[in-house]
């Protein structure tokens, strides 16, 4: 079904299960022999959801051979190297840089507020869809995982007035702010895309910090693969189709974007991560359209 301004989901729904199809591989890369990120409770929280597909995954009841093979190998090197990325990032603005509030916008299952190493007085917020914080707020707690900053959950549809509900959160923005807008900008209209940035500037006090990623020609690049995937995963049972997921229409570029919003930008593109990172970058046709993507990292003037 395809999106419209009004639609809605949980975590094993529309825009929600791509979070669940995300913490999967999450998990699957944590458990791998060499591991570049640790998500201790990526697997828990999927099987929490409930969607069958995902739950075999991560349990390893289904064998990552032929077609499946290589669009899971691919989905979860990149997400691997996308979640050690903004891990870093969130480390370098609460560490390097001092800022001790931090924002994850469209949380999902993200589980950052309970695994990285927050200094004392560091508060994590998290924006997401009311059914979607409530969800993984309960699986966390009957698994008993204790948050490592001093989480706040703002249960709010990213279309509706979030910054006034992060506020009344007690968001401060005065002080300096760390921001991930992480696997978020496909689902959003273009214009959507704009406003969001525009909220968070007028948000970020000098200091702030934003990491987020640009793909270029994305609903274009991201359509085809959606639909092999969807079909893919229709074989073992889940029905989902990713193509109708993501908003078509040409974009600004983030980088200039934010550049004429008052922000000093860096962005590199997804191959000089995984170098960074000491991975070889994936071949084959289903990797090209990732390589122009670009991880992004903007400070407020």
């Amino acid at each position: 079904m395809a999106r419209s301004d009004t639609d809605s989901w949980d975590l094993a729904s529309s825009v929600g299960a791509t979070a669940t199809m995300v913490a999967a591989a999450r998990a699957i890369a944590s458990a791998e022999p060499d591991p570049l990120i640790n998500d201790p409770y990526a697997a828990a929280l999927v099987r929490a959801v409930g969607v069958e597909f995902f739950t075999k995954l991560v349990d390893g009841e289904i064998a990552l051979d032929g077609e499946l093979a290589a669009g899971a190998e691919l989905m979860i090197g990149i997400m691997a190297v996308r979640t050690k990325f903004f891990d870093d990032f969130f480390l370098a603005a609460v560490g390097d840089a001092g800022i001790r509030q931090a924002v994850i916008l469209a949380s999902g299952l993200d589980s950052r507020a309970y695994r990285l190493p927050w200094p004392d007085g560091t508060v994590v917020y998290e924006i997401d869809q009311p059914e979607v914080i409530g969800a993984k707020t309960a699986t966390m707690t009957q698994i008993g995982a204790t948050p490592t900053a001093e989480r706040r959950t703002v249960a709010i549809d990213l279309r509706e007035d979030w910054p006034t509900a992060l506020q009344a959160a007690g968001f401060d923005p005065t002080a300096p702010s760390a921001w991930s807008a992480e696997g978020l900008l496909a689902y959003l209209p273009p214009d959507a895309q704009d406003r969001l940035f525009d909220d968070i500037t007028a948000l970020s006090a000098p200091g702030s910090r934003l990491a987020t990623e640009f793909h270029p020609d994305i609903a274009a690049n991201l359509r085809e693969r959606g639909n092999e995937m969807s079909e893919q995963w229709r074989r073992h049972g889940l029905e989902l189709d990713l193509a109708n997921l993501w908003y078509d229409g040409e974009r600004n570029s983030v980088v200039g974007y934010l550049a004429g919003s008052g922000w000093s930008v860096t962005a590199r593109r997804r191959p000089e991560l995984f170098t960074e990172y000491g991975r070889p970058f994936p071949t084959g046709e289903a990797a090209a359209p990732q390589r122009n993507s670009q991880a992004v990292i903007a400070i407020r003037e």
